[in-house]
C-alpha cells in the first residue's frame, strides 16, 4: 500500500534530524610565514567570524620572506620575485592595498668559472640572434615545454574556486595533469628536458645556472616540475611588493582578524572528549613557549605552516595512536651574503671596467666556484638607477653554499665598506624520485610544507595554504563530495 505524500510529510516531520554541526571554536596554525597566514586568512573565509585563529610565530612574522638592512636600506633577503600568474598573491596584494614594483632587470651574463659562455646585449633582436647562434631554437622550445607544464597547474586556480580541494599533494598534481605531471616529479629536471629533446649545452649553460641561482642546486637531482617553477622566473614582467614582500604575511594577519602568539610550539597531544551524541572527540593540546613562559591552549584543528625538519621546528608529538609519520626531509643551506663595494670585474675577465655592463651573473657546475650568483641587489622601496655601476659602490647580492671568506670577498670586490650575511635553510634538498609527506597528520592536524618537495615558492604555500583550509572546512562539515574527486577538468568545462 502506497502511503499519501501528505502521509509522508508528517512522518518527515515527526523524525528527529541531525543538527548541523557546530563551527569549531579554535584553530592554531602553527607558523607566520606565507604559507601560514595565507592559511589562516582562506580558514576566516570559510568557518566565519566565529572561530577564533590564532598564529604561533617564534620569530618575525614573514618567515622566510625576509629583508636586510644594509647602509640604511632593505633588500630581500628571502622570496623576492612574484610571476604575474601567480594569482593568489596578485590577489592578496590588491585586497590589502599594497603597491608593487618591476622586479630588478638588468643584463645577464653566464659565467662558467673561467669566461662568459653566455652575455645578454641590450638589443632584444641582438639577443634572440645570439640565443640561435649558441642554442639553436631550445630556448623558444624552453618556453613552450615550462608553458605546458604551468597550463596543467593553472588548473588549480578553478578547482579551488569551485571550493575542491584534496587530501594529499599526490592526488592533487594527479587531478591537475594525470601521470604527465606526477612523472616528472619522478624525473630530474636533467633527464625530463633531455627525453624532451634538449641539447645537453643548453641544460648546462642556460637551466643548471638558474637552478643554482634560484634553489642552489644543480639540474641532476631537482625534479623537473620544481625546474619548470624555476624557469618561469625568467620573465620578464615579474614584479614585488614595494616595501618588502614580507608585507603581504602581516597584511593577512590583520585580514584574517587572527591573534599572533609570538612564541615556539614545543608539543602537540590529543585529549579525547565526549560528544554531546555520543561517542568522543578529539581536541588538541599545543604547548609552547613565549617570552613570559611555557603556556598551553586547547585547540579543535591544527595547522602546521613550518617545515617539520628539527633544524627548523622542533614539534613534539605527544601520545598518538598510530604514531604521527616522522618527517625528515633535510633542507637546503642557502648563504646570502650582502656586500656594498664596487666589483672587481677582473675576476669576470673584464680588466677595463668601464666595458663591464651586467647586473646579474650566473654560473655553472665548477667546483672551483665558490659562489653561485652575483646580482645587483634593489632596495624594496626602488628598483636601482641603471646607470653603469661597475665602477661605482653598489649593493651586491650573492649565493653560496658556505659563508663567504675574507680572501674570497676580495677576490670579487676591488673595495668595499659592509658585509651582511643571512644564513638559512630557505627550501627543501632535492632528490628525485620526491615522495611529499601527508597533508593529514591526524583526525585534525594538517601540514602544509610537504607541497615543497613538489616546488618551494610563495604561490606554492598560498595554493598549499588554500587546499589545506578547504580540507579542514569540508573534513569538519563532512562534505565529501568536495574532495579527492578526479577528472575535474573535464567536469568543470561543462559548468558556466
Amino acid at each position: 500500500m502506497r502511503l499519501q505524500p501528505l502521509v509522508l510529510l508528517v512522518l518527515a516531520a515527526l523524525c528527529p534530524r541531525a543538527a548541523p554541526r557546530a563551527a569549531p571554536s579554535r584553530i592554531a596554525v602553527v607558523g607566520g610565514g606565507i604559507g601560514g597566514t595565507a592559511a589562516a586568512y582562506f580558514l576566516r573565509q570559510r568557518f566565519g567570524r566565529s572561530v577564533a585563529i590564532d598564529i604561533f610565530e617564534r620569530g618575525v612574522v614573514g618567515g622566510r620572506l625576509a629583508t636586510v638592512h644594509v647602509d640604511g636600506l632593505d633588500y630581500e633577503a628571502g622570496g623576492s620575485v612574484i610571476h604575474p600568474l601567480n594569482l593568489h598573491m596578485k590577489h592578496f596584494v590588491k585586497e590589502l592595498g599594497l603597491d608593487t614594483i618591476p622586479a630588478h632587470g638588468g643584463l645577464l651574463g653566464i659565467h662558467n668559472g673561467e669566461e662568459f659562455v653566455f652575455e645578454e646585449s641590450s638589443w632584444y633582436i641582438v639577443n634572440i640572434l645570439k640565443l640561435l647562434w649558441h642554442y639553436g631554437l631550445n630556448p623558444l622550445r624552453m618556453n613552450m615545454w615550462v608553458e605546458d607544464i604551468l597550463d596543467k597547474f593553472m588548473r588549480i586556480y578553478r578547482y579551488q574556486t569551485h571550493d575542491y580541494t584534496f587530501s594529499s599533494n599526490e592526488r592533487l598534481f594527479h587531478a591537475l595533469g594525470g601521470n604527465d605531471l606526477t612523472r616528472i616529479l619522478n624525473q630530474t629536471i636533467d633527464e625530463a628536458m633531455q627525453k624532451a629533446g634538449f641539447s645537453q649545452k643548453f641544460i648546462n649553460e642556460v637551466i643548471c645556472p638558474v637552478m643554482r641561482v634560484n634553489y642552489g642546486q644543480g639540474v641532476v637531482n631537482m625534479n623537473a616540475f620544481v625546474g619548470a617553477v624555476s624557469l618561469t622566473g625568467v620573465e620578464s614582467s615579474i614584479w614585488a611588493v614595494k616595501g618588502g614582500n614580507k608585507q603581504v604575511c602581516s597584511g593577512l594577519v590583520y585580514a584574517a582578524k587572527a591573534q599572533l602568539i609570538p612564541g615556539t610550539v614545543l608539543s602537540i597531544e590529543p585529549k579525547p572528549r565526549p560528544n554531546p551524541a555520543g561517542g568522543t572527540h578529539n581536541l588538541y593540546h599545543v604547548t609552547y613557549n613565549s617570552t613570559s613562559g611555557s603556556s598551553s591552549e586547547m585547540y579543535d584543528i591544527v595547522i602546521i605552516a613550518t617545515p617539520l625538519n628539527h633544524k627548523v621546528s622542533n614539534i613534539t608529538f605527544r601520545n598518538f595512536n598510530p604514531p604521527i609519520p616522522e618527517i625528515s626531509n633535510p633542507y637546503h643551506q642557502t648563504i646570502a651574503t650582502f656586500v656594498h663595494g664596487r666589483l672587481n670585474t677582473s675576476f669576470f675577465g673584464y680588466h677595463d671596467p668601464s666595458a663591464f655592463h651586467l647586473s646579474n651573473i650566473f654560473t655553472t657546475e665548477n667546483t672551483k666556484l665558490f659562489i653561485k650568483s652575483v646580482g645587483l641587489a634593489s632596495a624594496v622601496e626602488h628598483r636601482p638607477d641603471k646607470a653603469d655601476l661597475s665602477s661605482q659602490s653598489a649593493v651586491w647580492k650573492l649565493f653560496s653554499d658556505e659563508p663567504l671568506t675574507k680572501e674570497q670577498l676580495n677576490l670579487l670586490f676591488s673595495s668595499y665598506d659592509s658585509v651582511k650575511v643571512k644564513k638559512w635553510l630557505a627550501y627543501p634538498h632535492y632528490s628525485t624520485p620526491e615522495k611529499c609527506p601527508p597533508v593529514i597528520l591526524h583526525d585534525r592536524i594538517y601540514y602544509l610544507n610537504g607541497i615543497e618537495l613538489a616546488a618551494s615558492a610563495m604561490e606554492m604555500s598560498a595554493v598549499a595554504a588554500k587546499n589545506t583550509a578547504l580540507l579542514a572546512y569540508h573534513q569538519w562539515y563532512g562534505n565529501t563530495d568536495k574532495i579527492d574527486q578526479e577528472d575535474l577538468h573535464e567536469k568543470l568545462k561543462t559548468e558556466l
